[in-house]
């Protein structure tokens, strides 16, 4: 047996024993548990993600009766193909992501993440490098290069081109160079790096580059929270035992917020309930700028 082969070998056995050993919730000979496929729109790069949202999975495998697996998308449109052909059963999207794949499939929002306030709404915040002097205010970015996230994102795209429109009169003839990138946090980077004037991000993103040389130039209303959603052919036990443990957790409380601490920024304040029309306010905003000329997504 060749070298290269053998380490294939080792590498192969390694993965079978780690599929052997029972998750973190299970315990060794009982049953394991059921499967269920969560993933999450791209925030981040998917080695962050992993890190940011593998304890959410450890946590529901616990406290369910399911075993919750992490399945990262490489863009938004890939984690509504896992939706619709059933690869994922759960899922963290944001507004626009929810209301095209509910074009396409049934699809139900269960919770959706409260912030620091308590309330289950977030933000965009438009970005640039903190020695920038031309650029202090929204209307400065007229003729300026602006980095936004995917299309699909709410928080990274339509949200901020609203504001544009309708606090600063700024539509798509009136900035210099405008490009989409996969993930929040390229695009921080690319504003930092100098490549563009300003840029646009949830504010998750915005508070982890505050340090590292970004201001804030202007926020926008608040964004109804990122849904959490099932498929609609999810059984109600499912649901209930998600909805459940989550629910059950309050960030005042002490020794929840000692656990949730480790979480991602989007939902380490605790949840509430979510339905269809929470996000009423996002279709207002597309039929907006569909209006304007721009299509969304």
């Amino acid at each position: 047996m060749s070298f290269r082969c053998l380490i294939l070998f080792f590498l192969l056995v390694f993965v079978s024993n780690l599929d052997a050993k029972p998750a973190r919730g299970e315990k060794a000979g009982e049953p394991l548990k059921k499967v269920v496929y969560f993933s999450a729109i791209t925030l981040y790069h998917p080695i962050v993600m992993y890190q940011r949202y593998q304890p959410l999975m450890n946590y529901l495998t616990e406290h369910t009766p399911y075993r919750f697996e992490l399945k990262l998308s490489q863009d938004y449109r890939d984690i509504i193909k896992f939706l619709r052909n059933g690869t994922v059963q759960v899922a963290l999207l944001g507004g626009v992501t929810y209301l095209e794949a509910k074009k396409q499939f049934d699809l139900r929002p269960i919770l959706k993440p409260l912030g620091h306030d308590g309330k289950p709404y977030y933000k965009s915040v438009f970005i640039t490098r903190e020695g920038n002097k031309e650029i202090n205010t929204i209307a400065d970015l007229k003729g300026k290069s602006i980095a936004f996230a995917s299309k699909l994102s709410t928080s990274g795209n339509l949200a901020p081109l609203y504001h544009l429109y309708t606090k600063a009169g700024i539509g798509s003839g009136d900035r210099a160079r405008y490009v989409n990138f996969k993930y929040h946090d390229s695009v921080a980077r690319e504003v930092l790096r100098g490549n563009f004037d300003a840029g646009a991000v949830i504010d998750s993103v915005a508070d982890r580059f505050k340090d590292r040389g970004l201001k804030t130039i202007d926020v926008t209303d608040p964004i109804p929270g990122l849904p959490i959603v099932v498929r609609g052919d999810a059984s109600p036990e499912l649901t209930a035992a998600i909805k459940k443990a989550l629910l059950l957790l309050a960030y005042k409380n002490a020794d929840h917020r000692k656990l949730m601490e480790k979480w991602d920024e989007e939902f380490k304040y605790g949840f509430a309930e979510a339905t269809d029309s929470d996000y009423d306010r996002i279709r207002e905003m597309i039929d907006y700028l569909r209006r304007k000329g721009v299509r969304i997504p």
